[in-house]
């Protein structure tokens, strides 16, 4: 069996919305792949997404991949089945309003179904290292937007 693809994310906005940046850490073994972004007029949760997007659209072929997050937003939605839930109803919430976000929601959900998904949820700011990395380098791009 081959080694898992780690792929470390995290989004951050200065104000909601606001300037917002993400970034993501690609490890596989010794290998590793820093990218990241901005945008000028965001949210933390778009940002949250689009650097799990953006981790999983470098990936060249399929792969057994751990996702590590901060952001519950985006792992309960495929841990606890959101988003099966959301599809059956037409892209709405339980309480009938369309859901946020649903064109990263798409991408994520195309993305997610090429490769072998766990994840494994790391507690914002508590000195996990690569967690802190993606943290400040997320930070870093928001600031590009101030």
């Amino acid at each position: 069996m081959t080694q898992p693809v780690y792929l470390y994310t995290d989004g951050s906005c200065l104000g909601n919305p606001g300037p917002g940046g993400w970034a993501a850490l690609l490890r596989y073994g010794s290998k590793e792949m820093l990218i990241k972004g901005g945008e000028k007029n965001t949210t933390n949760n778009r940002m949250e997404l689009l650097a799990v997007i953006e981790g999983l659209k470098k990936l060249k072929r399929a792969s057994s991949l751990i996702i590590c997050s901060d952001s519950q937003y985006m792992a309960k939605a495929f841990t606890d089945g959101w988003i099966i839930k959301w599809k059956k109803n037409g892209w709405q919430t339980a309480q009938k309003k369309p859901v946020a976000n649903q064109d990263l929601w798409l991408a994520l959900d195309e993305l997610m179904s090429l490769h072998k998904v766990s994840f494994t949820w790391v507690k914002g700011h508590s000195g996990h290292p690569e967690n802190e990395l993606v943290d400040q380098e997320a930070r870093s791009e928001a600031e590009k937007f101030r």
